[in-house]
């Protein structure tokens, strides 16, 4: 079996100090979450089954992340890498399109999903086009643990930046993740963009640690990273 470093990295996730908190959410409004290893693997597992079962997607096909830096934009790129797509920064063409604004979304796509951001969200807000699929609406209906039905090849494409370079799947933990010392706890602020928060997660995941992702109206206090035990950049 082909295995790519984001499979082995949900394995990992979902096995070593599972219980243990792996992404954490400060958003608007007060909002947090707090995902451990385990249930951000069952978040992913369920996003990339959606995409497989309900929407065909297979290895090689093409995700473009419509997103800002959030926890389910996370979970959408760890997803695509699961299941073996391409995600794309550049802005060029894609199978999927995962967005929060329904106005951005421009060309020829196989499948639109609509990702509600709020924790609570049981579904969109309000009516989309249609043939949209309402991710919040639609994910928790599939199943926990993800099989992939083709063997995605680590040589394919994972990532297309936004300057246009394209990192195969077997570079991803090497030449796209940011290193981090081991059992870093990382803040990661969101208007950074989405690539960078990614970069940067993943080298934190790579070695065993977490991260704290913060909204742009949230500002890092001593209280957060005192409270949050945040010791890595």
């Amino acid at each position: 079996m082909n295995t790519t470093p984001a499979i082995d990295l949900m394995g990992t996730l979902r096995s070593g100090n599972s219980t243990a908190p792996r992404l954490t959410w400060y958003g608007p409004d007060s909002e947090r979450v707090e995902l451990s290893g385990r249930v951000l693997d069952n978040w992913v597992a369920k996003t990339s089954n959606l995409l497989q079962d309900e929407l065909d997607a297979e290895p090689g096909m093409r995700l473009r992340l419509a997103l800002p830096a959030h926890w389910k934009a996370m979970v959408w790129a760890l997803a695509g890498w699961q299941l073996g797509l391409e995600t794309v920064f550049d802005g060029s063409p894609a199978d999927f399109l995962a967005t929060d604004d329904p106005t951005a979304a421009t060309g020829q796509h196989d499948a639109v999903i609509a990702v509600a951001l709020p924790a609570l969200a049981m579904r969109w807000a309000g009516g989309l086009p249609a043939g949209w699929i309402d991710y919040a609406a639609e994910v928790r209906s599939h199943g926990d643990v993800f099989m992939p039905h083709t063997d995605p090849d680590p040589a394919d494409c994972a990532l297309r930046t936004a300057d246009g370079n394209a990192i195969p799947h077997r570079d991803l933990l090497t030449g796209f993740a940011l290193q981090h010392e081991e059992g870093a706890r990382v803040h990661i602020p969101a208007d950074r963009g989405l690539e960078s928060a990614l970069s940067s997660a993943l080298g934190a995941w790579l070695r065993d640690g977490s991260v704290v992702l913060t909204h742009p109206e949230v500002a890092l206090t001593d209280k957060l990273r005192a409270d949050e035990r945040i010791h890595g950049s």
